[in-house]
């Protein structure tokens, strides 16, 4: 077994610090909301309660979402388009309609 995740690309993307510590800052929090709603269950919390904070969690990822996006788009999808890959326009119209499920 080679220890490749199968749903990824192989590909590489350097980040600068700032980029992942802004990335990682927007992880912790949903995963620091997540670690509230388990004991939000964990203490028979009512369900609306724990429903408002799922909403919470999901903004969260929707914002990394957001975020990993525009970085992706601004320079993996922008310099491949550059040197004539233009099949990353069909990777990122893909990414996208997955994203929108």
């Amino acid at each position: 077994m080679s220890g490749k995740c199968p749903a990824c690309s192989g590909r590489k993307k350097l980040r600068t610090d700032e980029e992942k510590e802004l990335l990682i800052k927007r992880l912790k929090r949903a995963e620091g909301q997540i670690r509230g709603i388990e004991k939000m269950i964990e203490s028979d919390a009512y369900c609306p309660d724990i429903l408002v904070q799922v909403s919470a969690v999901t903004a969260a990822l929707n914002s990394f979402n957001k975020e990993l996006l525009s970085c992706h788009i601004k320079t993996c999808v922008a310099e491949d388009i550059r040197s004539g890959k233009d099949e990353a326009i069909d990777e990122l119209t893909k990414l996208i309609q997955k994203l929108m499920k």
